[in-house]
């Protein structure tokens, strides 16, 4: 859920908590599987809340953040796409399990029998004639 979270909230405003205690306001652009950020228009505000620093754009390494704030339309969406996606898995298994009778029936006779071009008997081990 959570990369997936991040990748529907893609030019949406969030705020992020760094480990530090700084916090990040601004427009995601960008995510990576590392949880890295690249954010737009970003109002930083310093760990103890006095300074305030305005940048364009800004890059956040993944293991840098603490928490992220994201809208909730935001996650209500990924919800919904992600109840879609398992329903979808849920038909296509039962379509294909329809065609199939169950298992190894097509496989040949049970154990030995047609050894795959090893011969009639033998295989690894087995000695001579």
């Amino acid at each position: 859920l959570p990369l997936s979270l991040l990748n529907a909230a893609q030019g949406s405003a969030m705020l992020v908590e760094l480990k530090n205690g700084e916090t990040l306001n601004g427009h995601l652009v960008a995510c990576d599987t590392y949880m890295n950020l690249t954010l737009k228009e970003v109002v930083q505000t310093s760990a103890d809340g006095d300074k305030f620093f305005r940048v364009p754009e800004c890059y956040v390494r993944g293991n840098n953040i603490k928490y992220l704030r994201v809208p909730d339309n935001v996650v209500d969406k990924v919800k919904e796409q992600q109840a879609q996606q398992q329903q979808q898995r849920q038909q296509q298994n039962q379509q294909g399990n329809s065609d199939h009778h169950g298992g190894r029936g097509d496989r040949g006779g049970g154990r030995g029998m047609n050894r795959g071009g090893r011969g009639g008997r033998g295989g690894r081990g087995r000695g001579g004639s």
